[in-house]
């Protein structure tokens, strides 16, 4: 496995300033204290649509950060490409539910929204970078490739 030829030191380093911005806005949003009981008065469902959406944003962004930081650590060499590759996958997440999002105000759907948009680019860039990978064989073919080439020859 060579270095990945669609993702490189300067784009995750972009994209991690970019996560810390959003995260920031996130919790910002989220922030629970006096966001319950704005929605206090309406519907129980508005408080639970807030509480989940909360809970799904801030998952999305801390393994967005996470998924950068480990791509941080590989260019910083503190990690090997193959800890990249198998710890550093970027975790599915669902899409918000619309009739949740729809119960929330026009801010804070902008910004989930936003959120979703990001992990979608991080996950088009992982995946990616991990098809470029899967024709390649693997270690345990690599090394019964070489010691069959040093027992002919």
């Amino acid at each position: 496995m060579g270095t990945p030829t669609n993702i490189n030191p300067r784009i995750v380093e972009s994209l991690y300033c970019e996560a810390l911005v959003l995260s920031d806005e996130v919790r910002m949003a989220f922030t629970l204290s006096g966001r319950l009981e704005e929605v206090a008065d309406q519907e129980d469902e508005a408080r639970i649509a807030l509480s989940c959406e909360a809970l799904r944003t801030t998952t999305r962004m801390m393994h967005s950060v996470a998924w950068l930081l480990n791509h941080r650590a590989y260019f910083n060499g503190e990690l090997s490409e193959f800890q990249l590759h198998r710890y550093g996958k970027l975790v599915d997440h669902p899409e918000s539910d619309p009739a949740r999002l729809a119960l929330l105000d026009a801010e804070t759907r902008n910004l989930i929204e936003a959120t979703e948009r990001f992990h979608a680019r991080l996950k088009r860039i992982d995946a990616s970078w991990r098809e470029r990978d899967a024709g390649a064989p693997s270690a345990i073919a690599a090394l019964r490739e070489r010691l069959a080439r040093s027992a002919r020859g």
